[in-house]
């Protein structure tokens, strides 16, 4: 079966306006702990919060952008979200103290539509299908994170970390057209009285215990990722690689992981084998983070990384379409506010927790700390039943 015109309208617009936006959000995760280091009132603990803590805007309103969506349409809550990313760009291409840097990042977080657009997605596919439309948008996705975090480095040795900030707000700003003018209208109706009340909404997810191990999931990839991203630039330094340099490393990390997983992401999904997929990746990131936190030279550093952005593409790819094919159509917008939630928690307090480890104790604790939470997260996938039958 084939996806129809409507299908791959909708898959490939918007795959584009996910992968703009997350495109702009990555592109300064690379240099900001750098960046920060330079503005009035720095302290580890402040730069590691300014990386993270566009996920506490993020995770505050998941749900409630999500379960509007389903009230009043997804495109008026995607195009809100949109504008007010970009105005909390413009806040951070202006700051000139981590205060303001750490405001404009939570302004950009408050731009919280990653539940609506993944909703809107699920709208516009049939069920039987819907895997492959989520697939197009987690590999998109997959490619905005490589693709930025390579552009990251090189691009802030041309226009600086200010100009990166206004590269991310016209991108929000592109992201509008492409919705307005490309993506199909969705499903869901203002006034839709099919509706349930937002209580027994998000209560039925709750319940719903496959939704919350996918959900833990989520929060502890991001988590990682976030956390990753206070140490491995300055230490990438420490270890003889200069900021201009890092751009290369990225690209041969990130390209080589997107590449390797895309064959774990067929078959998972060929043999519906989706709970051996999800136990092999976490029992790698288990290794990555030990590799990390005991291998004190850039080999080790480069191997951890090689192995965590290979699982990282996996899961990220693979988790979303899961959540969508495990719920309802008329919570899809809650169920998908509740995941979102869940991963921009995960980002908001690796960025808090590396910023407080690193100010207050030996960076190998981070990992140590990130490998602890992978074997919770490996016991609850073990105890899960199979995803898909």
């Amino acid at each position: 079966m084939k996806l129809t015109h409507i299908e791959k309208k909708a898959a490939f617009s918007l795959a584009g306006i996910y992968g703009l936006r997350m495109f702009g959000l990555f592109l300064v995760i690379p240099v900001l702990f750098i960046h920060a280091q330079t503005l009035d009132g720095f302290t580890p603990l402040l730069a590691g919060l300014a990386i993270g803590i566009y996920g506490l805007g993020q995770a505050i309103l998941q749900i409630p952008f999500g379960y509007l969506s389903d009230r009043i349409g997804r495109k008026p809550v995607i195009i809100i979200g949109l504008l007010i990313f970009a105005l909390g760009s413009l806040v951070a291409a202006q700051a000139e103290s981590l205060g303001m840097l750490i405001f404009g990042r939570a302004l950009q977080g408050a731009g919280a539509i990653a539940s609506t657009l993944m909703a809107l997605a699920a709208d516009l596919s049939r069920p039987e299908l819907r895997s492959r439309m989520m697939a197009v948008i987690g590999a998109t996705i997959g490619a905005s994170f490589i693709l930025a975090l390579i552009a990251g480095p090189w691009l802030s040795g041309i226009v600086g970390i200010s100009g990166l900030f206004w590269v991310t707000a016209s991108l929000a700003l592109v992201a509008i057209a492409v919705l307005h003018w490309v993506t199909p209208s969705g499903a869901i109706k203002a006034g839709n009285l099919a509706v349930l009340p937002a209580r027994q909404q998000i209560a039925s997810v709750l319940r719903n215990s496959q939704l919350l191990r996918l959900d833990l999931g989520i929060f502890f990839l991001h988590l990682f990722l976030t956390a990753i991203f206070v140490i491995i630039p300055g230490q990438l330094i420490i270890y003889g690689l200069p900021l201009e340099s890092h751009s290369q490393t990225y690209l041969v990390l990130l390209l080589g992981g997107f590449i390797l997983m895309l064959p774990g992401l067929v078959l998972v999904e060929k043999f519906k084998a989706h709970k051996l997929g999800f136990v092999i990746s976490v029992s790698l990131l288990v290794i990555a983070n030990l590799v990390m936190a005991l291998v004190d030279n850039l080999t080790g550093l480069l191997l951890g990384l090689a192995v965590f952005f290979v699982t990282f593409n996996f899961l990220e790819a693979s988790l979303p379409a899961l959540v969508s094919r495990l719920c309802s159509a008329d919570n899809r917008g809650t169920a998908m506010g509740v995941y979102s939630t869940s991963q921009f928690s995960g980002a908001f307090l690796g960025g808090a927790l590396a910023g407080i480890i690193l100010q207050y104790g030996e960076q190998q604790m981070i990992f140590l700390c990130l490998a602890g939470f992978s074997v919770i997260w490996l016991l609850a996938i073990i105890s899960m039943k199979s995803i898909i039958k």
